[in-house]
């Protein structure tokens, strides 16, 4: 296994693939956006950007599903916890993501019952377990990991198991992109599209982007050679003056993507307006739980509306989300925030830019 990593490691790729970005040399700058935080930290571990012509700019977009979760939906994740029998059930990085006042995190110091689980189904074997108990997932991420969501609330509701339910905050990639563009905060001219999500997705999904918009797009995989190749990629089609989806993680995503996750996440959500934290309400860039399986839904079982949260005004994780700045333009970033003291949720995942800038900053 290790040889087929090697290989998509191999410096002599990497240096070939900006070999010939240089010799493209379009003449003009180029915004190349990744929206997947796997791709910063490729980027910025391996010191890419340095490779690449000065005219060549790498943008971080909103990849990372931690950061993109609003304070409101921290702040109803608290307040449930503070309610008797009721068990949090969620990700590690998500409990250190600061609310309008608390995070998760201190909670559980004051004795707030939060169970730190790897997947759903471990949440679903709690409630098993702790029949007594509520057990409420914090359902966040993208389109990768909305199917195992979605299996998990199959089962809970083929089961009859009444003390699970879960509180989703699941996005979808392609509004959120469309709005950026729209947004013209940041000139986008080309998109590196993330790979895991399009192994769920296929890459049809980023077709209309290249349609509509006249904005390349290329499926990227994760080690240095398939960012630089992917980068190569965009710069050819913007020289050439074309707009379309490519696809260079062939070796994982396939066109029509994984149709059996497709169709449980078609079965189990629909679209929704969610917010993205830093951002704006995205239309139909959320996943909610059907009608039909409302007694899984956390929203609705406790009777959840969400309450406009609060930013620390001093952060700009809104701002680094949209690609408008970099964590180096945040007065706080390594000083007040860190990720030991994250005030921003940017720094708590080591998905998000903060952490990723800070962790490799001296690569930039």
């Amino acid at each position: 296994m290790v040889k087929y990593i090697d290989e998509y490691r191999d410096i002599r790729k990497v240096r070939y693939f900006a070999e010939k970005i240089r010799e493209l040399n379009p003449g003009r700058k180029i915004n190349l956006m990744e929206v997947c935080g796997g791709h910063t930290i490729t980027i910025l571990k391996y010191g890419l950007r340095e490779l690449l012509p000065e005219n060549v700019n790498l943008i971080s977009g909103p990849g990372c599903p931690v950061c993109v979760t609003s304070v409101d939906f921290i702040d109803a994740a608290i307040e449930l916890s503070k309610k008797d029998g009721i068990v949090i059930a969620t990700f590690g990085d998500l409990v250190r993501v600061p609310g309008t006042e608390s995070s998760l995190f201190y909670e559980m110091a004051k004795g707030a019952d939060v169970k730190i689980c790897y997947s759903p189904g471990d949440a679903l074997r709690l409630a098993l377990r702790e029949r007594s108990k509520e057990i409420v997932f914090l359902g966040i991420g993208f389109e990768t990991t909305a199917p195992s969501v979605g299996v998990t609330i199959l089962n809970a509701y083929e089961n009859s198991v009444d003390n699970f339910s879960v509180l989703s905050s699941h996005k979808v990639m392609p509004p959120a992109m469309k709005f950026l563009l729209e947004s013209g905060e940041v000139d986008i001219n080309g998109f590196i599209c993330p790979g895991h999500v399009s192994t769920i997705t296929g890459v049809s999904i980023y077709e209309f982007i290249a349609r509509d918009y006249k904005v390349p797009c290329v499926v990227s995989g994760f080690e240095p050679a398939d960012l630089m190749e992917s980068i190569y990629m965009l710069v050819q089609q913007i020289s050439e003056s074309r707009a379309e989806v490519e696809n260079q993680y062939k070796r994982v995503v396939r066109y029509s993507g994984n149709e059996k996750a497709q169709k449980v996440m078609s079965e189990v959500f629909e679209p929704v307006d969610v917010r993205w934290r830093g951002i704006a309400l995205i239309p139909e860039s959320g996943l909610g739980i059907k009608e039909k399986y409302k007694q899984l839904d956390a929203f609705w079982k406790f009777d959840i509306r969400l309450r406009s949260g609060r930013e620390n005004p001093a952060c700009i994780c809104g701002e680094v989300l949209k690609g408008v700045k970099t964590p180096f333009d945040c007065k706080l970033f390594g000083k007040v925030c860190t990720p030991e003291n994250p005030v921003g949720a940017c720094m708590v995942s080591t998905e998000g830019a903060c952490a990723i800038y800070y962790k490799y900053g001296d690569r930039v």
